[in-house]
């Protein structure tokens, strides 16, 4: 297939577009190649994409309306795998107008893209975030997501509201992909896995919120990639059973479908930093912090749906990813 993959120089972007690329696929990438990160790390996962015949990058903000509209023109894709997005809930208190221009114009072009061109399939990277203040574990999404505690997440509320509205009205198959705190090789520098290795191979302290209380599903980037190419795969489909009587948030009378893509199995910050501190042979020197605005206490994903409908679920051991990252991190920064 001719698939589109935006924010392609990103983590998630360009580990998937190997995986498409290994199997077949004809991939166009996109990126704005921002410095909201190193954006040498960009361009290295870039070269990584470069070396194969069947992809070809091409540096475009998603926030460009003239210039979505005449990708979608030239290019004709089939399917349309969206990842490019303003990330961060912390960046977000500071720098809230960067996420409506990324998440909310961006996304908005390439809805339009997709219905104008014929589309089969958009899915898009939607978050964890936004189950916000709920406490029912573990998430499903089957819950109601009405109380966001962030732009961010809310941003990404926003994306699954607005394909819903694109699949009832156009009939395009849209599905949302509720991402539980990814890691591993080539990872995000402003995630905690990045910041807690460079500062224990470095020797400062790390800032650890809530003392420590966390609780996330820390999700394998392999995980999370076998995720989405299943769901590239199975455009969404209709609920017939839907009513309105007893509305199900997770599905609709329209081709929408969400899902959850989380390890099923919370890990506490604390374990996380011992498991890292094993690998790493070295001991973190924590300052432990309160928990802080945006943040939410504890993730834990329900992916019963992702299991019925794709047979697949996640299930990297936490030792094995992480010990993955650290060999990868010490080879890419020549760590000895």
């Amino acid at each position: 297939m001719k698939i589109l993959v935006t924010g392609v120089a990103g983590f998630i972007g360009s580990t998937l577009g190997l995986r498409l690329l290994a199997r077949g696929d004809e991939v166009v990438g996109i990126d704005n190649l921002n410095d909201y990160y190193d954006v040498n790390l960009k361009l290295a996962r870039l070269e990584r994409l470069q070396a194969h015949s069947n992809f070809t990058f091409i540096k475009l903000d998603i926030a460009d309306r003239a210039g979505m509209e005449a990708l979608f023109a030239k290019e004709k894709f089939q399917r349309v795998m969206h990842l490019a997005a303003q990330a961060g809930v912390r960046y977000s208190l500071t720098n809230p107008h960067a996420y409506i221009d990324a998440n909310i114009v961006g996304f908005m072009n390439v809805l339009e893209g997709c219905r104008h061109h014929q589309v089969e399939h958009l899915a898009y990277a939607s978050s964890s975030s936004v189950y916000g203040a709920n406490t029912n574990m573990p998430f499903s999404i089957h819950h109601n997501i009405d109380h966001p505690v962030s732009l961010y997440a809310a941003s990404k509320k926003a994306n699954e509201l607005m394909a819903h509205t694109y699949s009832h009205l156009y009939r395009l198959p849209t599905t949302g992909l509720r991402f539980f705190t990814v890691y591993g090789p080539w990872g995000r520098p402003d995630m905690s896995l990045f910041l807690f290795t460079r500062s224990l191979l470095e020797g400062k302290p790390i800032d650890v919120f809530n003392y420590g209380n966390h609780r996330r599903d820390f999700t394998y980037i392999d995980d999370i990639v076998e995720g989405v190419i299943r769901v590239i795969d199975r455009p969404a489909q209709a609920n017939p059973h839907w009513s309105g009587q007893d509305p199900d948030p997770g599905t609709s009378t329209a081709p929408y479908r969400v899902y959850n893509i989380g390890n099923n199995n919370p890990v506490q910050l604390l374990t996380f930093i011992e498991t890292l501190e094993k690998c790493l042979g070295k001991t973190a020197i924590k300052n432990l912090l309160p928990l802080q605005p945006g943040d939410v206490p504890d993730t834990y994903a329900d992916v019963t749906d992702l299991v019925q409908d794709l047979d697949y679920k996640p299930a990297t051991l936490l030792e094995d990813g992480i010990r993955n990252f650290v060999e990868w991190y010490k080879d890419f920064y020549r760590i000895s």
